[in-house]
């Protein structure tokens, strides 16, 4: 009997972690150490459902349900990281995160800031999130099953001001509504705009109560579920 050679032996998790941070994280400008760290000590594979979890650390969107729904799946992991570098987390911070997930995303915002407020608009994915932040031994995080865009964000409005809010799928524009969240030096990360081509983009509030907004880096991603959308008729 053979035993396969190194050259074709299947990669464990930690150097498909690795080979991750390397030739997807780092060419896509994100430099951070601490955000580096976080991505090497975070497993992400813990994060996935059970039939993922060999794809963990691949350059592509994961589903997260079966039958799979388009909106429910976990970013590409360059796309995660460059989010939350993006953000500039303090460790004093209060986080709002708009669409948990698996709480993979939701974790490293929790390593990085003192509290986070995660919302996640589908039962049984907020069901899965907490069940991952519980067994990663997470505990500044609460973690709701809402809807957060309904009656005015009031599922977050009495948590605010929040020094960080960051979406966790992309948006056709940042209602003024969530903006009006953001405490003075604040910052906001969001994917937005429409496909094939969205905009990441990061709206920071002055101490004055000013908004600054750029565009930094071009990506795509799934639709927050109830976000409002432009209207589509076309009048000729």
């Amino acid at each position: 009997m053979t035993t396969p050679s190194a050259a074709t032996a299947p990669m464990s998790l930690e150097q498909a972690r690795f080979k991750m941070i390397e030739q997807q994280i780092r060419p896509w400008e994100v430099f951070d150490a601490q955000v580096l760290e976080l991505l090497e000590r975070v497993k992400r594979e813990d994060f996935v459902p059970p039939a993922q979890r060999a794809l963990a650390y691949a350059d592509l969107e994961l589903p997260l349900c079966q039958p799979i729904v388009s909106d429910q799946c976990m970013l590409a992991p360059k796309v995660q990281a460059r989010l939350l570098q993006e953000l500039q987390l303090q460790p004093t911070d209060k986080v709002l995160e708009i669409g948990s997930g698996s709480g993979y995303l939701t974790a490293l915002l929790a390593h990085m800031a003192k509290r986070v407020l995660a919302l996640e608009i589908d039962p049984d994915l907020a069901r899965q999130a907490r069940h991952n932040l519980q067994r990663a031994g997470i505990g500044n995080v609460d973690l709701r099953c809402a809807d957060a865009c309904a009656n005015g964000f009031a599922a977050c409005s009495a948590e605010a001001p929040f020094n960080a809010i960051v979406l966790g799928a992309s948006v056709a524009h940042i209602p003024p509504e969530l903006l009006a969240l953001l405490a003075p030096g604040g910052r906001l990360v969001a994917i937005v705009g429409d496909e094939p081509v969205m905009r990441a983009t990061v709206v920071t509030r002055s101490d004055s109560g000013a908004y600054q907004t750029t565009q930094p880096w071009d990506t795509s991603a799934p639709r927050l579920r109830n976000f409002p959308e432009p209207s589509r008729f076309q009048f000729f």
